[in-house]
């Protein structure tokens, strides 16, 4: 099938399951509590509407739509996770994390879309200083202990670096 036909198809997807969940919510709000429990809450639609892009990017081999659908579904939870804990100033370092979730669909979506393999290594780069810089962040803001915890952090996270950077080398 012709990328443009796949690009349509999972476009005309993504509208009938928004629609389909929007409706569903409008006329019966109790099933959807009832199936999802007391987790239903506002970051569940966020994080919906991203898996929503990766299942669209999974079943029509769009690798671009992954980027959107990791970042509104990793936006999704984070807000998940402040909702759960009222740690809402926690985005005075969060924020940081966004640039790696772009890297992390970048990676996706060259997997699904058999596109070159520098976008996968820019992707996997890009998640992986994002973690960097979400921990050093992190260290300051919330545990105030820059150097005992960020060094052994940073460590870590330049393991993780070296054996991506390993994994995704051509020979």
């Amino acid at each position: 099938m012709e990328k443009r036909k796949r690009g349509g198809l999972a476009g005309g997807m993504l509208l009938i399951l928004f629609g389909g969940f929007f409706l569903l919510w409008q006329l019966r709000p109790e099933l959807l509590e009832s199936v999802l429990g007391s987790w239903f809450d506002w970051p569940v639609i966020i994080i919906g509407a991203g898996f929503l892009f990766l299942l669209a990017a999974v079943l029509g081999q769009v690798g671009g739509l992954a980027i959107p659908g990791c970042i509104i579904s990793g936006i999704g939870f984070i807000l998940a996770w402040q909702n759960a804990t009222g740690n809402w100033g926690s985005w005075a370092y969060i924020w940081a994390l966004i640039p790696g979730l772009v890297g992390l669909g970048l990676v996706i979506g060259s997997v699904l879309g058999k596109n070159n393999p520098g976008s996968r290594r820019v992707g996997a780069i890009m998640f992986v200083i994002s973690l960097a810089v979400t921990s050093f962040f992190a260290s300051m803001f919330t545990y105030h202990l820059a150097y005992d915890f960020v060094w052994p952090v940073v460590l870590i996270i330049l393991g993780i670096f070296l054996l991506a950077k390993a994994l995704f080398k051509k020979e």
